[in-house]
This record gives structure tokens, sequence and C-alpha cells, in this order.
């Protein structure tokens, strides 16, 4: 029984690993691994991201292997449609940070005997104070996993109690599977972040292009995951 065990366990960091594949996550810290142009931001944000999915499935664990509590299908759908809204408001949101961080103003200034019109850009409140801080910067990937954590419990709640004999056991799984997670979201948001940081400072119109692909992206998922879940709740 304890060699099946640490079986399932192993299983569990490789799913975890895995689990951050899910097209949702890659592009949910995306868009907000954009708005950073350093790696180190970059790779916090996939780990907080994990932790925070991590967090809701370990307190829904309590609840469904403690309690016994089952999860209905009608609000499994009802969560993954919480996460088909959540992504269109981060694509909305990066375009929206995009097109007001990056525009241009045009400022005359005199200086004798001539005036002349000097032209550049506004960066971020970040990017002005040199400076990110710590709290804001990763209490959106936090919340943004602890959504997508909702949405996976169902699922990964039934592996749980089809594999796992004891309460115990079922909530070390839950976090090796939220161990995998945080590694594997780690080095995948540095990756995700590379291309944004090459190109912040001297490619600055293909970082604004890669940020806008970044949110239409997030955006037309948001919408074929809201429409595809929709129906299957309309079908109950």
């Amino acid at each position: 029984m304890e060699t099946s065990l640490y079986a399932a366990f192993g299983v569990g960091l490789i799913y975890g690993l895995q689990h951050a594949l899910d097209a949702d996550h890659l592009i949910a810290v995306s868009t907000i691994v954009s708005e950073h142009k350093n790696l180190k931001w970059a790779s916090l944000i996939g780990a907080f991201w994990g932790l925070g999915h991590t967090f809701t499935l370990f307190i829904v664990g309590l609840l469904v292997i403690g309690l016994r509590l089952t999860i209905p299908p009608r609000l499994a759908l009802g969560l993954e449609f919480l996460v088909a809204l959540m992504l269109m408001f981060l694509g909305v949101n990066i375009l929206w940070r995009s097109f007001q961080r990056e525009k241009a103003h045009l400022h005359t200034h005199a200086h004798n005997p001539q005036t002349h019109v000097h032209f550049h850009e506004h960066g971020s409140v970040e990017e002005d104070h040199g400076h990110v801080h710590a709290y804001k910067a990763m209490r959106r990937p936090f919340f943004v996993g602890m959504v997508h954590g909702l949405a996976g419990s169902a699922t990964l709640m039934l592996l749980v109690l089809t594999t796992i004999p004891t309460v115990v056991a079922g909530l070390v799984y839950i976090l090796i599977f939220g161990l995998g997670s945080v590694g594997g979201m780690l080095l995948l948001s540095s990756m995700i972040g590379l291309p944004f940081i090459l190109t912040a400072q001297r490619f600055t119109l293909l970082n604004r292009w890669i940020r806008l692909a970044a949110g239409v992206a997030s955006i037309l998922w948001g919408i074929y995951l809201g429409w595809d879940t929709g129906s299957e709740i309309l079908e109950l």
C-alpha cells in the first residue's frame, strides 16, 4: 500500500507540473507578466499564481475530503465560467493599460532663441519610481491562481477521492500537486516573460505589439471558454 501511495504522490507532482501548461493558465499569466520588465518579477508571478492555486485546492480539499462534501456539476461549470470572465477582464485590462502607458505626448519647450517640439512616452508608475511594490505586484497572480484553483477543484477532488485512501494522504497529495504547479508555472512564467523583457528597452514598438497580442489572446480564449462552458450549463 505504501509503495502505491508513494507512486500516487509522484504522479501528483507530475500532474501538477503538467497542469501549469493548460492554455487558460498560460494566457492569464502572460497578461500579468507582460507588464513587467524584470525576470525576477516574471518568475515570482508564476510562483504566486501557483501558491494561490494551491491555497484554494487545499481549502476545497479540506471541505470535500474531510467533510465528504460534493461539488455539483453546475457549480463546477459555473466556476469554469468565472475563469472565462476573468480571462476577458485580464485581456481588456492589459489593452487599456498598454494604450494608457504608451500614450505619446508632444510638449513644446521654449529655448532662446527658438522653440522646439519634444516627443516622449510616459512609462508606468512602476517604471517611473524605479521599483515594484511586492504586495501590489503579487496579489493579482495570487488571486488569479485562486480562481483557477476553484475551477479545477472538482476534477482534482474526484481524482483524489478515487485513488487516495485517507484524508491525510489526500491533503498531502493536493500539496504535492500544488508544489508541481508552483514549480511548473515559475519556470513557464520566466520563459513567457523573456520576450517582454528583451523587447522592453530597445524594441518598444515590438514590445507593444506583443502586449496587445497577449491581451487579444486572453479576450478571445475567454470568449471561447465562456461560450463552451455556458452551453454545457444550459444543457444541465
